[in-house]
């Protein structure tokens, strides 16, 4: 069974990666449940923005990037005072191994100051955000709702649907006409589209 490692931290911004965690582990349009596995720096709960209690499954020292499928970073107040380095260090190290990082909102500043940003495509809330990092990967930003750069996802803070949409796309979980029908009922509330996802 695929796995996808989903980083967790106090004031995780639970609603921007919520509808991609739920696609993933349920597999109820793709087809296909992922196990979900959190991680920690270490096993202490943490508390999310929406405050719901989570106790970490891993730490960062248990995971091996070859032993997941993808990454997932959501939005947290520690990115933007400075914080997330041994997540940015995680999602370096996926990446050196070719495995996709997903990384949404505050968590783009994080890999920005680490320099993963630069020379990939990517996108965030917008390019001054990114800017106040200090980064040097300007010229590979995207004014998108979400972007794949190769092995690299992102999206700004306004679009966990289509942050989900674009990881489902890069990891080949959904066609285009599932993945248009599914930003059509979860984003634009078409009716219509559901026929589409449930059929």
């Amino acid at each position: 069974m695929e796995t996808a490692y989903v980083a967790v931290y106090e004031t995780l911004a639970d609603w921007e990666i919520g509808h991609l965690v739920v696609e993933l582990r349920t597999g109820r349009f793709t087809g296909v449940p992922w196990r979900v596995v959190t991680v920690g720096e270490s096993v202490e709960a943490v508390v999310t923005m929406g405050g719901m209690r989570v106790v970490p499954d891993v730490t960062i020292a248990d995971v091996a990037p070859d032993a997941g499928d993808v990454l997932v970073l959501a939005g947290s107040g520690q990115w933007d005072n400075g914080g997330g380095e041994a997540f940015a260090k995680l999602a370096g190290r996926f990446l050196d191994e070719g495995v996709p990082v997903a990384a949404i909102c505050g968590a783009t500043a994080g890999l920005a100051r680490a320099g993963l940003l630069d020379g990939r495509k990517h996108t965030s809330a917008a390019k001054e955000y990114l800017q106040a990092t200090g980064y040097q990967g300007a010229d590979g930003y995207v004014d998108a709702r979400a972007v794949i750069g190769g092995d690299l996802i992102t999206a700004g803070p306004d679009s966990p649907v289509q942050f989900a949409r674009a990881v489902l796309e890069r990891l080949g979980l959904a066609d285009e006409r599932k993945l248009e029908a599914y930003e059509g009922v979860f984003h634009r509330a078409d009716p219509a589209a559901y026929a589409t996802l449930v059929g």
